[in-house]
């Protein structure tokens, strides 16, 4: 009985072969140490990379906060458009009222990106961290390191 009767509410609410938006609005801002991508713009989804695990927001998403991991953060405008950021660290708040707020520490388009720049980065990282001569050396070029894989898939995404 309880399987027949959430089968036939999720029928009613989903489009198959079709990405079904809510038309809530939903105020997104987004920004970075030294640019404002988005300032209380509605959008209708965002997908973000956290250490948590990726997930997308949309409208009327349970509130929550989690720290972005580095990777490609999308965000679908009004009109569908999809825009892809790459995103350092940062933190997502998700706000009850469907506003979300992403504060990236280095954040840039991922049109933007030059992937032979990204693999330099990525190869003096990883030099670094095969010659640190102290432990918190070697932390500091791993976590380099891990940021600059990212990049490089960003740059090679985009």
């Amino acid at each position: 009985m309880f399987s027949r009767v959430t089968s036939s509410l999720v029928r009613q609410v989903t489009r198959v072969g079709t990405r079904a938006y809510s038309d809530a609005p939903m105020a997104f801002t987004f920004a970075s140490q030294n640019r404002v991508f988005y300032n209380a713009e509605s959008v209708r989804q965002v997908d973000v990379p956290s250490f948590s695990g990726s997930f997308g927001i949309l409208p009327s998403h349970v509130p929550s906060l989690a720290v972005l991991k580095p990777g490609v953060l999308t965000v679908y405008e009004g009109d569908g458009t999809a825009k892809k950021y790459f995103v350092s660290s940062g933190i997502v708040t998700i706000n009850e009222d469907s506003s979300v707020q992403i504060l990236a520490e280095e954040a840039a388009g991922v049109e933007d990106l030059d992937l032979g720049s990204a693999r330099e980065i990525l190869s003096k990282a990883q030099s670094e961290a095969n010659t640190a001569a102290t432990e918190e050396a070697k932390v500091e070029a791993l976590i380099a390191v891990e940021v600059a894989e990212e990049l490089v898939k960003a740059a090679e995404s985009g």
